[in-house]
């Protein structure tokens, strides 16, 4: 079992760009793993991918489009860009002041567990915020982190999405951090009418280091994961 995550950060990366680069990135170890029947000797290699996107709006394979408040004529006029995808759930936003991570795993290296690693995704953000004294907690039956859930107050800063096959990642969070809030009022975030979003730098009043977000989140990704970063 090979434990080791090659770590890139793509810096500010166009969304399909990096979604054919994940794509690209999944197929090669599909590839290894279809190869490795015929040669147990061969590993099949982990990615974790960091990037930041300029305006977009994504929608999972079980969304709804009506959950997209926006035509193509206002979509353009914001500057944002529209995908309907593969991973799971429904609409999201992704943009400037937000940090992305897509981890492209073999969870065949670690666990066949795809409720696990969903749940530890979770707990790296939880740990992350706990850093900064924010409590982030989970919503039943809702991926992802939420703030002051069962209180009229319950804000989303973490979304999560991801797609799996011959248990393989692909897609993963998305943690507002300096994000434009504004951009959300714009989709019924998720298909979750009546709950807000929030934003790291919103909750803490100030403008937030996001590399140092970024290290925190994986010291406590390597430390769940038990697995060692290399960094490319």
């Amino acid at each position: 079992m090979n434990k080791k995550i090659q770590l890139q950060d793509l810096g500010n990366k166009d969304y399909k760009e990096t979604w054919d680069y994940q794509e690209q990135l999944f197929k090669q170890i599909v590839d290894i793993k279809l190869e490795k029947r015929n040669n147990s000797n061969l590993e099949t290699p982990n990615h974790f991918l960091f990037v930041e996107h300029p305006h977009v709006y994504t929608l999972g394979k079980s969304g709804d489009i009506s959950n997209l408040l926006l035509s193509e004529k206002q979509l353009e006029a914001k500057g944002a860009t529209f995908y309907k995808i593969n991973r799971g759930g429904d609409i999201t936003y992704h943009g400037p002041g937000q940090i992305v991570g897509y981890p492209i795993l073999d969870l065949e290296n670690f666990f066949t567990d795809i409720h696990k690693y969903l749940r530890l995704l979770e707990e790296t953000i939880i740990l992350t915020l706990a850093e900064y004294n924010i409590i982030g907690t989970r919503s039943e039956g809702e991926t992802g982190v939420w703030l002051d859930v069962g209180t009229p107050f319950a804000r989303k800063i973490c979304a999560m999405g991801v797609r799996a096959s011959r248990w393989v990642t692909m897609h993963g969070f998305a943690l507002n951090v300096n994000a434009d809030l504004g951009y959300f009022d714009n989709i019924i975030p998720c298909g979750i009418r009546g709950k807000a979003v929030t934003s790291l730098h919103v909750e803490l009043g100030k403008k937030i280091n996001e590399q140092e977000v970024k290290e925190k989140i994986i010291k406590h990704f390597q430390n769940l994961f038990e697995a060692e970063f290399l960094i490319s």
